[in-house]
Parts: structure tokens; sequence; C-alpha cells
């Protein structure tokens, strides 16, 4: 069952009552940060409450795990999108992972079965199997979401267009409380690596 009407006549008394009021804000991120979380649920409001962010100040990017996994691909655009673009510009990158995260335990063989269910054929299965795809690796998640923070930080940090004075953070939240860990202080590390 869709939810289009319910949200369609919820966003007209919205209007109606100006319940957009209190999130007036400019398109320029106060923080001048970008950070790319998980698309989880429990951090639609949690994320933002607990490192202290409201509208407006920063831009957020999501995705399944916080991951990047290509380094050209549409997460890395958004990123930099947010670092470079004229006026939006953001001069940090947080990357914030969470334990209990659906992408360590994405088992592509379900999913391509849940996806026969809703009516995917074994045709387009077999088109892909053809095709320079490995279906399997591009569904298949993380084990450790540790490692897959760290390693995310370390595509955005090679990237050859990040320039290397832009700090990127590596953390990962509890899920029920907004605990943060650090992983990778970003500021630390361009210390360091300046002193190599």
């Amino acid at each position: 069952m869709s939810s289009l009407k319910d949200i369609l006549e919820f966003n007209g008394r919205f209007i109606e009552e100006k319940g957009y009021e209190p999130y007036i804000t400019t398109k320029y991120p106060n923080k001048k940060l970008v950070v790319l979380s998980c698309m989880d649920s429990r951090l639609v409001e949690l994320l933002p409450k607990s490192m202290n962010l409201r509208n407006g100040d920063v831009k957020i990017v999501k995705s399944a795990g916080a991951i990047v996994n290509h380094p050209f691909g549409s997460i890395m655009r958004s990123i930099l999108v947010a670092l470079y673009e004229y006026e939006l510009i953001a001069e940090e990158v947080f990357i914030v992972g969470h334990y209990d995260c659906g992408m360590s335990a994405v088992d592509p063989d379900s999913m391509i079965e849940h996806m026969k269910e809703r009516g995917i054929s074994d045709e387009t299965f077999d088109i892909l199997k053809y095709s320079s795809l490995d279906i399997n690796s591009w569904l298949r998640g993380f084990g450790d979401v540790k490692t897959s923070v760290l390693k995310s930080c370390e595509v955005v940090r090679n990237h050859p267009l990040i320039a290397k004075t832009i700090p990127v953070h590596g953390l990962v939240m509890d899920p029920k409380t907004g605990y943060l860990d650090l992983l990778s202080d970003g500021n630390a590390y361009i210390e360091q690596q300046n002193k190599a």
C-alpha cells in the first residue's frame, strides 16, 4: 500500500500551517561540513542531533553503509560538489558509519531472491551475468563497519581531486545512543602526512 496520498495530504496541511518556517535557511552550510552517513532510518534524526547539527549547518550525503565504493561514482561526486561548488563550499568531510548496520549482513543471494519474488526475471539476471557487472560482488555488504569506514576515508583522502588540506574524519555511531567512536581524525592524519 502506497503512502503517497497520506504524505501529500500532510504536506498540504504543513504548507497551509507554515510548518516550514522553523527550517528556513540558506543553501550554504553554516558549519562548512559534508557528512556521509548511512541511510538507516534510525539515523534520520539521531545523527544530526548527536552531532549538534541543525537545518542549514551541513551537507548530508547518504548511502547504504556510508560506503564510498567507487572513486568516480555518485557518492564521491556529491562529496566533491559539497567541497568545491562555489558558495556551497564545505571544508571538512565526516564519514559516519554505525554499529548494527544492515550492510554488514547483506546476502546477495537472498537479495536476488527477493528481487525475483517482486518480478525481476531470470532473463534479466542472465543478461547481467554476461555484462561486466558481477552482481554478487556489487550487492555484497561489508564484514566490519570500522574497516569499511576507514576504507571509505582512504578512498576520499586519496582521490586525485581532493586537496590534501581537507580533513576527512572517520566515525562510527551507536544507533541507540548516538555515541560517536572516532576512528580517524582527519586533522591528525594531515599533520602526520606533512611530517612524512
